[in-house]
């Protein structure tokens, strides 16, 4: 029997082999393709079309299937990422230990270059020969509601409002719902939609991932006051600089270690009613609320 660890492995190869030919085919501005597969190809974690395969798998759905939709998603985030780190945003040099967009091309290319990843995303998906149309649409209307002004953009927008003020914890989670946990909530749903699973379990996994989402980033923030530089792959102390509002900073570590823990206690609950007790899914995402970078 596998290895949770190495069937991650085998996703994420699979991921990364799709990944870095997936503009193989594409005819488009050589200087557009070159910096959308830098920022593609560079080194991530692949945590959201992991958590969508592991979701699938899960109930039996074929990889070839979901396929379309994880590589979708990682386009559009990346391409939040691409304009997370512009010199209006968070102004970040590198990223994954590798220069970021702007700084490896400039400015201009790594603003089109996100906005080109995330159009693309969508044509994935309406191109996606295994899916039905009504799949498709609702695969596309998801991904508009969870990226856009509603969703992951929305975060953003409250990230960037919020600088240098003091805000409450409420306020806090509502930031990294919508930044980070509606992109994790996306995953684990199409899993399970794609899948033909019951509104039950769809939203047990919705709550699964909002609570996976929360754990990841007090995981984000606790390691950015304690981390590893040399692991990250970045500087560490950039939140405290930046005089962000993080959990640490509003309860101090030993606090936002027990929030974790609540979250992840949360995570266990909300998975075991959607009938995952004891799948790759549940020890992966365990794994991600214990990770160094």
């Amino acid at each position: 029997m596998m290895t949770v660890d190495a069937i991650v492995n085998d996703y994420k190869a699979m991921i990364d082999s799709q990944l870095a030919t997936l503009f193989d085919q594409v005819t488009m501005n050589l200087k557009i393709k070159e910096a959308m597969a830098y920022s593609l190809n560079v080194g991530g974690k692949r945590v959201r079309p992991l958590l969508m395969l592991l979701t699938a798998e899960a109930f039996g759905t074929s990889t070839e299937k979901v396929m379309p939709v994880c590589l979708a998603l990682e386009c559009v985030h990346t391409y939040s990422l691409i304009h997370d780190d512009l010199p209006a945003m968070d102004d970040d040099d590198y990223r994954r230990g590798q220069l970021t967009n702007h700084k490896k091309f400039d400015e201009a290319t790594a603003i089109l270059a996100g906005d080109a990843l995330l159009t693309y995303g969508f044509q994935l998906i309406s191109e996606a020969e295994l899916l039905t149309d009504e799949e498709k649409v609702h695969a596309m209307k998801r991904l508009s509601q969870v990226s856009g002004p509603g969703g992951m953009v929305g975060g953003q927008m409250y990230d960037l409002t919020y600088e240098n003020k003091t805000i409450s914890l409420e306020q806090l989670e509502e930031v990294h719902d919508l930044k980070t946990g509606q992109l994790l909530i996306y995953a684990l749903e199409m899993g399970a939609y794609l899948s033909g699973q019951s509104d039950h379990v769809i939203q047990a996994l919705k709550r699964a991932a909002k609570a996976i989402g929360l754990t990841f980033q007090i995981q984000d923030d606790i390691l950015d006051v304690i981390g590893d530089e040399q692991v990250l792959g970045k500087k560490v102390g950039s939140d405290e600089l930046n005089e962000k509002s993080t959990y640490p900073k509003l309860l101090g570590l030993s606090g936002a270690k027990n929030e974790k823990n609540i979250f992840v206690e949360e995570t266990k609950k909300q998975l075991a009613l959607a009938g995952i007790m004891d799948a790759p899914l549940r020890d992966y995402v365990l794994k991600l609320s214990q990770r160094e970078h």
